[in-house]
């Protein structure tokens, strides 16, 4: 539950998840995700789903550590990019013009997260197994 999560494993739990459904297209523009690879359908489903667009046009980095901040727009993105109902920001570490700043506010008040004490987000973090199955459960379950 300690290890670092990269961004094809926890790509492949939000996945499947969700069901595991089959992508509807083929296309992949990410140079380093390669068919017949655990997470290939699972990328492909995230980006068919606005989930995530890589970390460019043509790399998704499977084996990159996910990061905290990543994590909650991967959940947030999955759930439709909900508003957040409160702009109240508890976490001094997330500004308003992060990327990630909408979603960490939606895990907030969906109790996804609390941050990781003392006032903290800490967005650029590793995300642990435990976690991501954490996150997943409260945002999906």
């Amino acid at each position: 539950p300690n290890a670092n999560c990269t961004r094809g494993q926890i790509v492949t739990f939000l996945w499947r998840a969700c069901g595991s459904p089959e992508p509807t297209s083929t296309k992949n523009n990410f140079k380093d995700v390669k068919a017949g690879e655990y997470y290939y359908k699972a990328v492909l489903w995230a980006v068919e789903n606005g989930i995530t667009t890589g970390l460019s046009a043509t790399t998704f980095g499977p084996n990159a550590t996910c990061t905290r901040g990543q994590v909650a727009t991967f959940l947030w993105r999955s759930q439709g990019e909900p508003a957040p109902t409160s702009t109240n920001n508890p976490f001094p570490d997330v500004k308003t013009n992060d990327y990630y700043f909408n979603a960490v506010l939606w895990a907030v008040e969906n109790d996804v997260t609390q941050g990781v004490g003392g006032g903290k987000f800490a967005p650029n973090a590793s995300c642990t197994r435990g976690q991501i199955v954490t996150f997943l459960y409260r945002a999906i379950a």
